[in-house]
């Protein structure tokens, strides 16, 4: 009844002025990304959105920008390039929104790119490790072109699809996309302690991808009863799981159960939640809710920053103009967390950059985007310890920040500031 093709044969059905919407994450269908990019010479205007994808994203090189342009939802290595080269758009949106714009219309889809699991006994494929906005871009979308690959992992949740479902599908074996980080070095090491310290038994956690998520799950081992309400994971929290140190026990959303919106790691973590009814994938207008979020009570949100100014604005998706990555769902989780009963929202990250350049600054760079807002901000994490913002004045912010900032900085800092405010007051 149901039929595959060649990849080739799949994207034909693509024309110009079209709109598609890649699967996020390591899920992204590489195969159908790749026979796409080969009918550059055929295409205009093709625009291709998505989050972070991990595989190669040729169709983002320059030379292709009369057939192709993409507009990022979270700005990736893959695409950065052409975003900073004019040949990109960024849209800034929570990750906890993006699904409302397919379902209301407001982005309309023409042909969304997925990779599945293979059927089962009743025709049903799992989106494995990616759900996020792909299941409103499904239902919503023109046309579905898939993958279907042997190598995804069955995932329970919401991305349990119907294989009528796929207008068109494509058979074919290909590895998931791995993400392999270094070990956390000596800073990371010691900000993970800091952490681990804030974060109480009972607590639920999320976290982002990194060396310092990394470290801060090294450090939780003696830790009782944590649960796992989160973006994304990756590989680090299987152990603490096997070990029962996260259990889920003590969520008040789906508690026994950890959930995610996407994962992204190594085959460890795909065998791991292959078929695991410990893993709940769901989408990510109900993970990121901040009235789903804040129902756990202890919530603790561990997000990072490319820079923090002294009042306590973040700056997380750009360099100054420079767009860089995106809102994702930092704003969801943090103000879910404030919210939820003794929650601690934290922002984690060395005191420098590798360049030796101040990321705690007298103010942010400019055109710089603020993601959290100073009024959002409670803790924050450097090597140099912990500064709680929460409910303190702006000269109390001031001192707080100067003191976990790295020293050979805190009196440029402390000088500039108050020069430049002082003056602006006169």
């Amino acid at each position: 009844m149901y039929k595959s093709v060649s990849a080739e044969e799949a994207v034909k059905i693509i024309k110009n002025n079209d709109r598609i919407y890649i699967q996020a994450a390591a899920a992204d269908p590489q195969i159908l990304i790749d026979a796409l990019t080969q009918r550059h010479r055929e295409l205009k205007n093709v625009e291709i959105s998505h989050l972070h994808t991990e595989g190669n994203a040729p169709y983002a090189d320059i030379k292709y920008k009369d057939s192709f342009h993409v507009n990022s939802y979270f700005i990736g290595k893959n695409v950065r390039h052409t975003i900073q080269a004019g040949n990109g758009s960024y849209t800034p949106v929570f990750l906890s929104e993006l699904p409302i714009l397919f379902k209301r219309n407001i982005v309309p889809i023409d042909v969304a790119f997925i990779q599945v699991s293979p059927p089962d006994r009743h025709g049903y494929c799992s989106l494995g490790v990616s759900v996020e906005a792909t299941l409103a871009a499904i239902d919503n979308a023109k046309h579905v072109i898939a993958q279907i690959n042997p190598n995804m992992p069955r995932t329970h949740g919401d991305g349990i699809i119907h294989i009528s479902e796929l207008d068109i599908f494509v058979e074919h074996d290909s590895p998931i996309h791995e993400h392999i980080l270094p070990k956390p070095n000596k800073i990371e090491q010691k900000i993970g302690d800091y952490i681990a310290e804030l974060i109480d038994d009972g607590a639920t956690l999320q976290m982002g991808i990194g060396s310092i998520p990394n470290a801060v799950l090294s450090k939780l081992t003696n830790h009782k009863n944590l649960g796992l309400h989160t973006e994304m994971f990756s590989d680090g929290v299987i152990d603490l799981i096997l070990k029962d140190v996260i259990n889920g026990n003590k969520k008040g959303i789906n508690p026994g159960r950890a959930m995610a919106t996407f994962l992204m790691g190594t085959k460890k973590l795909y065998d791991y939640v292959n078929d695991n009814p410990f893993v709940e994938m769901r989408t990510s207008d109900f993970v990121n809710d901040v009235a789903i979020i804040r129902q756990n009570p202890k919530m603790v949100a561990i997000n990072s920053a490319i820079e923090i100014d002294v009042t306590g604005q973040v700056c997380a998706d750009s360099i100054g103009t420079k767009l860089y990555s995106g809102v994702g769902g930092q704003m969801d989780f943090i103000r879910g967390a404030s919210l939820s009963e003794g929650g601690k929202a934290i922002i984690a990250m060395p005191s420098q950059t590798k360049k030796g350049i101040s990321r705690i600054v007298p103010f942010l760079k400019k055109g710089a985007g603020v993601v959290t807002t100073r009024a959002h901000i409670h803790y924050v994490v450097t090597e140099y310890g912990v500064a709680d913002l929460y409910g303190k004045t702006i000269k109390q912010r001031t001192q707080s920040l100067i003191n976990i900032a790295h020293p050979n900085h805190r009196e440029w800092i402390e000088k500039t500031y108050f020069e430049q405010t002082i003056a602006n007051s006169i």
